[in-house]
């Protein structure tokens, strides 16, 4: 038999589910999840190997109008996944009606490549008004072939996974078949703080947040992670620290024992708070963080 591979890039507005379809589909937590917009900020590939296949899923930020280079950035990693993808998975929920600026959903119906279009949140919805969201979408995108799914209930999913590798086209793998994803462990190390942080704190701080690992040491019986938080001003330098430091002590916290379990191995965690006030607009720190290549 044939091998086949091929990239199955997921795209959609923020909080329709992307995130949890991903790791549903990947069956490894990779990407964080939260309620809040803008919670993806990379491309981020999760790679599921079969004896004959091997699917490359990609997990992309939510689709916005940009307002910094950041954001700019955050939107090249939407488009270039529509443009390299195999199969496109577009993701709306039962919730929407108009999903995305006109320009991407034109290039959407006008692809080449097979789309599945995902209407989830379905456990959420009656049937009447499932069955009017699926007429919606199929008139609204004809080229694509709309599924009902639920990523949080796994409702669909197995018949989502036929039908990608049914387009899947004929190739060789792409990354050797024990590699699970693209991304170094010291970058799912600062996604799990950034986490933390975008769960306890509120209004702007989450959005004006990177983190950075800045030393990740393996010993026998421990990793020594010392990892730097950045905001764009010395307010939110404070608000982070919390009154005495208990506020990034329970950061700290919660993110150590996430680590510990994603790592399998004990954990020791060092947070430092630095202000860097134009990060989001800096081409030189947007490398440094990894959106610009």
């Amino acid at each position: 038999m044939a091998h086949k591979a091929g990239f199955v890039n997921i795209i959609g507005n923020p909080n329709v589910g992307k995130s949890t379809l991903m790791n549903e589909l990947v069956g490894e937590r990779l990407s964080i999840i939260t309620s809040k917009a803008q919670t993806t900020r990379h491309r981020i590939m999760g790679i599921v190997n079969g004896n004959d296949f091997q699917i490359v899923y990609s997990d992309t930020p939510g689709m916005l109008l940009p307002h910094y280079k950041m954001q700019e950035s955050m939107m090249n990693f939407v488009h270039t996944a529509m443009v390299d993808a195999d199969i496109l998975l577009f993701v709306t929920d039962i919730f929407e009606d108009t999903p995305t600026e006109e320009k991407i959903l034109t290039k959407i119906k006008n692809s080449t490549t097979p789309v599945l279009l995902l209407l989830n949140k379905v456990d959420l919805a009656t049937q009447e008004k499932l069955e009017e969201k699926v007429e919606l979408w199929k008139n609204r995108v004809p080229n694509a072939e709309v599924i009902p799914v639920s990523a949080l209930k796994n409702f669909n999913l197995d018949y989502l996974f036929k039908r990608i590798i049914a387009l899947l086209p004929e190739n060789p793998p792409y990354f050797p078949k024990d590699e699970l994803t693209d991304k170094p462990e010291k970058f799912f190390v600062a996604e799990i703080i950034r986490e933390k942080i975008l769960t306890n704190y509120k209004k702007e701080i989450p959005y004006s947040v990177e983190v950075v690992v800045e030393s990740f040491k393996e010993e026998e019986k421990i990793i020594k992670i010392r990892s730097e938080i950045f905001v764009i001003r010395d307010s939110q330098k404070g608000i982070i620290i919390g009154h005495e430091g208990k506020a990034l002590k329970k950061v700290g916290t919660e993110a150590r024992k996430d680590i510990e379990a994603f790592l399998n191995k004990q954990v020791f965690l060092e947070l430092f708070v630095k202000v860097n006030k134009d990060w989001r607009d800096n081409e030189n720190q947007l490398k440094r963080f990894g959106y610009i290549n």
